[in-house]
């Protein structure tokens, strides 16, 4: 593919993250999954993932002054997981740019989590290589501006499953159970899909992620906004 190819291909993606590339390959590469070939972004991604880990630790030190050192660490963990940059790569529709070997193509790995993270940290690197660290983590900023904002750290200095099941208890309910939905992959790059059921609440939420672990936080996000919205409903009927 030329460049000329490789800009037009890129154009709508550049626009989300509000970064032109001057050097286009770059983007590519971030976008290149090992299974497609070299170069690949698997390079990126340790670069990417200490741009993104500073520059989130720096929005939540500037913006929680008050916070201790693990608290801090506890946000930042919720920030820069699986799931969210998952979410984020959805929002920017990444999946539709990345370049994927025919088996990663036929099991959906353009819509598989691991693989969604890893190009977004390694787009991070791209930036920071077409440009410099700080047009990098001006974009990073960018992206997560809202999500740093909307932090209660009362609510979120806990990870998800430890708010759950305190939210529970709290209320003299049952503790959930996690069990698991499927499992994919090799050892080196598994992909889990996990429910977390309520029990008696009839709540049973889902979650996915290239750990066991990850899956269960993400199931258990998603189980306390049906909590919520379950406590909700009523309260409004009393």
């Amino acid at each position: 593919m030329t460049v000329t190819q490789n800009e037009n291909r890129f154009k709508r993606l550049s626009t989300a993250l509000d970064h032109p590339f001057v050097r286009p390959e770059l983007l590519r590469q971030a976008l290149t999954h090992r299974s497609f070939g070299s170069p690949n972004n698997e390079r990126f991604e340790f670069i990417g993932d200490s741009i993104l880990n500073y520059t989130v630790a720096r929005m939540l030190f500037d913006r929680f002054p008050t916070l201790t050192e693990g608290e801090l660490s506890r946000l930042r963990a919720n920030l820069v997981n699986q799931a969210t940059l998952a979410e984020i790569a959805h929002e920017l529709v990444l999946g539709d740019y990345l370049y994927l070997g025919e088996g990663e193509l036929k099991s959906g790995g353009f819509n598989r989590p691991s693989i969604l993270a890893d190009a977004v940290e390694a787009t991070f690197a791209a930036i920071s290589f077409d440009a410099d660290f700080n047009e990098a983590e001006r974009v990073v900023r960018r992206l997560y501006r809202s999500r740093v904002d909307a932090i209660d750290p009362k609510s979120h200095a806990k990870d998800a499953k430890t708010r759950l099941q305190e939210a529970l208890q709290a209320r003299r309910m049952p503790l959930p159970r996690y069990r698991i939905l499927a499992q994919s992959g090799e050892a080196h790059e598994q992909w889990f899909k996990v429910v977390c059921d309520l029990g008696d609440l009839m709540i049973e939420s889902t979650g996915e992620g290239g750990s066991r672990r990850a899956a269960e936080q993400q199931a258990a996000e998603q189980a306390l906004l049906e909590l919520d919205k379950a406590l909700a409903v009523g309260r409004k009927k009393k």
